[in-house]
């Protein structure tokens, strides 16, 4: 694949995808971030948008939101929630190259990091 910008979630304490995630995904201007996507991760743990195939995507300074506290909150695990709104900024040089961000997370940690 090439272009995009994709995200896979996992809740590893949980041992599935984490099914209605709520992922937003902001290019940050002079002005100050500008939304290009959001929605929710799907049942195979993917978040489905145009992004994911280039659509929008170009250099530049990202930053995506994984909304855990919402999605925790979902699950039956009310707040207050250590982790709330977890924000992952990152840099888009080469704008044919595809960013996979791979998240794990648990209520109290998670990962992400540029994946493959």
């Amino acid at each position: 694949m090439s272009g995009g910008i994709s995200v896979h979630a996992v809740d590893v304490a949980e041992g599935r995808p984490a099914l209605g995630l709520a992922v937003t995904l902001a290019v940050i201007e002079a002005a100050g971030p500008r939304l290009v996507a959001e929605g929710v991760i799907g049942p195979d743990g993917s978040f489905d948008h145009p992004v994911v195939r280039g659509v929008g995507i170009g250099r530049g300074t990202y930053e995506a939101v994984f909304h855990l506290g919402d999605y925790f909150t979902a699950q039956g695990r009310p707040g207050p929630h250590f982790l709330d709104r977890v924000p992952f900024r990152f840099t888009v040089v080469e704008a044919h190259e595809h960013h996979h961000l791979p998240l794990k997370f648990t209520r109290f940690g998670y990962a992400v990091f540029r994946g493959i």
